[in-house]
This record gives C-alpha cells, sequence and structure tokens, in this order.
C-alpha cells in the first residue's frame, strides 16, 4: 500500500507535533473506540495504539490501528517484547505495513505481574533495543537471518525515554542505543519536573531525532499518589498533589495542569504525546486549553 507518514511529514516540517494515545477496548465492542478516534480526527497528528497496556488483555492493537485508518486516523502501531517472540514479531510488523500502517513504537511493555492475566507466560524473547534493530533491518529489506525480503517496509520508526528515570545513566544508554539501532522519533513518559526536561532537551535535541514529551492526564490527587508509589520512574512532584487535592474538580484542575505543560512544551519541544487514559475526550480541553 502507498503512502507516508503524516507524523514524520509533521515532525520534519519543525511544526510543534502533537500525538495522544487511544486504549483498545477490552472486548469486541469497537464503537467507543471508533467515537474516540472521530473526536481526535483532525485534532492531532496521529494517535497511539496501546499494545495490552499494563498487562491487561485488550483488542489487538493492530486490528485496532487498521479501525483508525478506516476512520481518517493515522495510528502509530504500538509493539511489546512481552507477548511474542521473534518469529510473531516480524511477521506482525510485516502484516501492519501491508495493511497501511506507517508509524510503530517499539518498547519492552509492562512485565505480566502487573496485569489481569498473572498466570501467563512472559516472552521478552528480544529486549526494546533489539526490536528497534529488528524493525530497522525489516526496514531495509532483510530479516533476522539476513534473508531478503520479497518487499520491504518503511516505518517511521519510534521509541520510548524516561527523562526522569531515577537513577537516568542506564537510561541514556539505551536511549543512545535506540538512535543507533534505527529509532527516529521518541515519545516520553511522563514529564513532571519541567526544568529536568529541558536539560534532557538540550541534549536529546541536538542528536537525530524528534522527540514529543509525554503529558499524563492527573485526574486525582489520588491517581497521582498512585503513580508515586507503583509505577517506576513517574513522580508526580507535592505542589501538584497540593493542587489538585484543593480543587473543587479534580478532573477540570488535571486538564488545567496538562495544558499548562503543552504551553510548556510548544515553547521548546518538538512536540507532545498526551495520556489520557481512558480520557480521550479531555484531549480536546487539554489542546484548546493550551
Amino acid at each position: 500500500m502507498a503512502g507516508d507518514s503524516n507524523l514524520k511529514h509533521e515532525l520534519e516540517s519543525g511544526r510543534f507535533t502533537v500525538t495522544a494515545e487511544i486504549c483498545p477496548p477490552r472486548g469486541t465492542d469497537v464503537g467507543p473506540f471508533i467515537e474516540k478516534a472521530r473526536l481526535l480526527k483532525g485534532r492531532i497528528a496521529a494517535a497511539n495504539v496501546t499494545d495490552n497496556q499494563r498487562a491487561v488483555m485488550r483488542l489487538s492493537s493492530l486490528a485496532c490501528s487498521v479501525l483508525l485508518l478506516r476512520e481518517g486516523v493515522e495510528p502509530v502501531f504500538q509493539m511489546t517484547c512481552r507477548d511474542r517472540n521473534r518469529l510473531a514479531i516480524q511477521s506482525d510488523v510485516m502484516g501492519a505495513w501491508a495493511l497501511g500502517v506507517r508509524n510503530i513504537l517499539a518498547l519492552t511493555g509492562d512485565h505480566v505481574a502487573f496485569g489481569d492475566h498473572r498466570e501467563a507466560k512472559a516472552v521478552f524473547d528480544l529486549d526494546s533495543v533489539q526490536l528497534v534493530k529488528v524493525i530497522d533491518t525489516l526496514n531495509h529489506g532483510r530479516n533476522m537471518k539476513n534473508t531478503e525480503l520479497r518487499g520491504a517496509t518503511d516505518f517511521f520508526l519510534g521509541a520510548v525515554v524516561a527523562p526522569e528515570a531515577n537513577p537516568y545513566e542506564p537510561e541514556e544508554i539505551k536511549f543512545d542505543k535506540k538512535i543507533s539501532a534505527g529509532a527516529r522519533f521518541f515519545q516520553t513518559q511522563a514529564i513532571f519536573d519541567m526544568e529536568r526536561f529541558k536539560r534532557f532537551f538540550e541534549t536529546a535535541g541536538k542528536k537525530s531525532v524528534k522527540v514529543l514529551g509525554g503529558i499524563l492526564l492527573l485526574k486525582s490527587a489520588k491517581m497521582a499518589n498512585y503513580l508515586n508509589t507503583n509505577v517506576p520512574g513517574v513522580h508526580v512532584p507535592q505542589p501538584l498533589i497540593d493542587e489538585l487535592e484543593g480543587a473543587s474538580d479534580q478532573l477540570e484542575k488535571g486538564i488545567e495542569i496538562a495544558s499548562r505543560q503543552l504551553r510548556e512544551l510548544k515553547s521548546f519541544c518538538h512536540g507532545a504525546h498526551i495520556m489520557a487514559i481512558g480520557q480521550e475526550e479531555s484531549v480536546i480541553k487539554i489542546i484548546e486549553g493550551a
């Protein structure tokens, strides 16, 4: 199928580019998923389709990517290392290309211990750096065994970085390895320390990649505290938690905070990636608020 990546075009044009996540449903009723896609159409450059996010079973990210294409919304097909071996990974990557998907995001994937099928066997045949390399190899018309393909892929290839990881040094090493392996854009994990992110971007922005800062919608102070306790690499500062606790409508306050972050990112970064986790309709309010 023909067609190039609109996301790639937007980022390379130098325009501030916004992406967002749409979570697949926990079943085959795709009505609400398609409603959310229609809501975001024309407001964002592309929509990430998560791959059994938090190791909770959902409709296939590949199937949902194709549903987005039908709606005229450009998907970013997320591919994790958790559920597939190298045979299945290469098949699904090529399958996505054949079906018209043009953007792909390679990531490790949350461990099954966090999910709803804790007895599942995690695969992790490859790590995230190897996964980037495999997709880049397919982009160059060969598979992992160096066999020539009858038709290559040409994905706009993305990966993830956590600028607020503590310690940061191992993350920095992985970031550079992913660039060397072929990653061309990065969506970051949630950012709450904007000054620290600016320091990260001063270096990262000079590399041959585009960076979209991650904005996570805080729906409540309870959610913020949960993130601090349970999600590695994410730290919501106490002043933000206090802001949420003092609000009469905590969700509205969360939208206001996210809009503020979006405005800040717009002043120096290549783009933003908004994660509203089940509150996709709030993405519009965040964009309008900024």
